[in-house]
């Protein structure tokens, strides 16, 4: 089972309730889905859910670096300086961030309000971007764009490892869009132990590997043997000397 959910400003990205925020118990009715990868509380847009264990790792493990495209709003007027920058990677903390698609765009007609709305400084234009990464930092975009000075007022996640908020028309924010409705197949058991054949039980003094008997039980018998044979040899002899 396959969900899109437009998340809003606001919610949490879990189905527990934590320090009062909405979260995705509010939207999602459908049980035993989980989300593929974290959108963060301040960030909105595209969020997919599965109750596919398997297809949850392949789209957000980092290791299968499917993309995801957010188009942001930042304060200031991106350069080409910049935007080079974020193309290439930028340094955060002592992590270099791998090359993305990065340029300006017009503001998006799709657009919905947001509640809050973000806060406006007449003196200080804003600018939007369309960057589309194949890792997941925690708050990436936002460290980016604040590492080449320009900071995220606004970002909403339009696409992730090829599913989209616009298939089938925009998905109106706090929407949820079934792509597959199939539940998932239960993960396979483990395979039970193999019984043993009737009749090839072995005595533990014999050896697995050769059916044969081990060395030092093998001489111990012998031994035994021998001895024996030496004392019925001792007892004849000492007949045969009473006799005569």
């Amino acid at each position: 089972m396959l969900l899109l959910l437009n998340k809003p400003f606001g919610v949490i990205c879990q189905f527990t309730a934590q320090d009062g925020h909405t979260t995705l118990k509010e939207f999602v009715k459908v049980p035993n889905v989980y989300p593929a990868g974290r959108l963060d509380t301040d960030s909105e847009g595209l969020l997919v859910l599965t109750d596919d264990g398997r297809l949850q790792n392949q789209i957000s493990h980092p290791m299968h670096k499917k993309p995801k495209t957010y188009v942001v709003q930042v304060e200031g007027t991106p350069s080409d300086a910049s935007l080079k920058k974020l193309r290439a990677g930028v340094l955060l903390g002592d992590e270099t961030t791998l090359p993305c698609q990065a340029e300006i765009i017009d503001e998006p007609s799709w657009l919905w309000e947001r509640h809050p709305p973000i806060r406006y400084r007449a003196s200080i234009p804003t600018h939007w971007l369309q960057i589309t990464l194949t890792e997941g930092k925690n708050r990436q975009v936002r460290r980016m764009t604040a590492a080449v000075g320009l900071p995220t007022l606004r970002l909403i996640r339009t696409h992730v490892a090829g599913y989209s908020l616009f298939d089938d028309g925009l998905l109106m924010l706090g929407d949820v869009r079934v792509v597959d409705a199939t539940p998932a197949p239960p993960s396979p058991a483990r395979s039970a132990p193999v019984n043993h054949r009737r009749g090839s039980y072995q005595p533990n003094f014999v050896s697995k590997k050769s059916g044969s008997m081990p060395t030092n039980i093998r001489s111990a018998r012998v031994g035994a043997a021998s001895q024996a044979s030496r004392d019925r040899r001792n007892s004849a002899n000492a007949i045969r000397k009473k006799s005569s």
